[in-house]
């Protein structure tokens, strides 16, 4: 089995031209992606970020030669009309062939609802958007003069007249057991978070894999995608206060439901600092970390996406690619 290894491009905590060396020292130290959110609002008011990801991806394109180019994720649904990122994405595609990935989720409150004033609307709906959102765009990238009819979309007459011969892939984020059938049925890729209980991955598993079947698809064809949470630094308790600037990630669906404003995601935040490091694989041991990033190559996943949370992203990069990557390699 081979493993991609990819970095994400932690587009909350810092601004584009920051990231944009980062993300080209990844590549210099042999990582093979780059992904990066995209998030309208950041999670904390004071010292966060939100550069426009497709912007972005440009940029990072022109200032690399290999890595694959994704978001991890983008929605296509509300503040994005996905005829628009149908367009963006064909542009990214023609520039940079065989790099780019569109990865695709049913969005958060926080980043849709302040740019639209648009109500937030429930499971189902999201959803459904997503779904025919995902069907709109494969059709402009495949025909043209598109005219669609969707219960959320239309077009008319719509062309895109800049896109690569061959469709640029959409992985599908997912984690509710139908939002993963989803990803089986439609996806091209299937992304995650690292974190839970490996019982959970292993009935998410097979939800994508029942999704597939539905659809006649292959499942061993999808490709599978982590972001994993990992803080690995030579000292230890500077490896676990880095967490705390991502607490959000720690609050659980029912603290941070609904919330739209980055000023009360940072309040709720601090008041989960302590637990920050829970999300995150926190160790200065290589070793251990191979060994804890090994229960999700065993559960199936091949593409992993590292986050690492401090505020010095290359002391984490060349540590971790030193010490770390070298071992994953040699093991897969």
């Amino acid at each position: 089995m081979g493993l991609t290894l990819g970095y994400k491009a932690s587009a909350e905590q810092f601004g584009p031209r920051e990231l944009l060396d980062f993300s080209v020292l990844a590549e210099q130290l042999g990582l093979d992606s780059v992904a990066v959110s995209d998030h309208f609002q950041p999670w904390r008011h004071k010292t966060g970020h939100a550069p426009n990801s497709i912007a972005w991806l440009g940029a990072l394109g022109s200032a690399t030669e290999r890595v694959v180019l994704a978001t991890s994720v983008l929605t296509p649904t509300f503040r994005l009309h996905p005829s628009i990122v149908a367009q963006a994405f064909g542009t990214l595609g023609a520039l940079f062939p065989d790099r780019v990935v569109l990865g695709v989720g049913t969005g958060e409150a926080m980043n849709e609802t302040p740019a639209t004033n648009l109500e937030w609307p429930g499971a189902k709906e999201r959803r459904l958007r997503l779904a025919e959102s995902v069907e709109l765009m494969r059709r402009l990238w495949t025909e043209e003069r598109v005219s669609f009819e969707g219960d959320y979309y239309q077009t008319d007459r719509a062309t895109i007249y800049d896109r690569p011969d061959t469709p640029v892939p959409i992985y599908i984020a997912a984690w509710a057991p139908l939002a993963t059938k989803f990803a089986g049925s439609a996806g091209d890729g299937f992304i995650c978070t690292s974190g839970k209980e490996p019982d959970l991955y292993r009935e998410r598993v097979g939800n994508l894999e029942e999704g597939a079947a539905s659809a006649g698809r292959d499942a061993s064809a999808i490709e599978r995608v982590i972001e994993i949470k990992v803080s690995y630094d030579s000292d230890v308790d500077y490896a676990r206060d880095a967490c705390r600037w991502w607490a959000a990630l720690s609050l659980s669906a029912e603290e941070k439901s609904g919330v739209e404003d980055p000023v009360e995601m940072e309040r709720l935040a601090d008041a989960a600092a302590d637990r920050a490091h829970s999300r995150f694989i926190v160790s200065n041991d290589a070793e251990d970390v191979v060994e804890q990033i090994a229960t999700y190559v065993e559960l199936g996943f091949t593409h992993l996406i590292f986050h690492g949370p401090g505020e010095d992203q290359e002391r984490f990069l060349r540590q971790f690619c030193a010490d770390v990557v070298p071992r994953l390699r040699d093991r897969w």
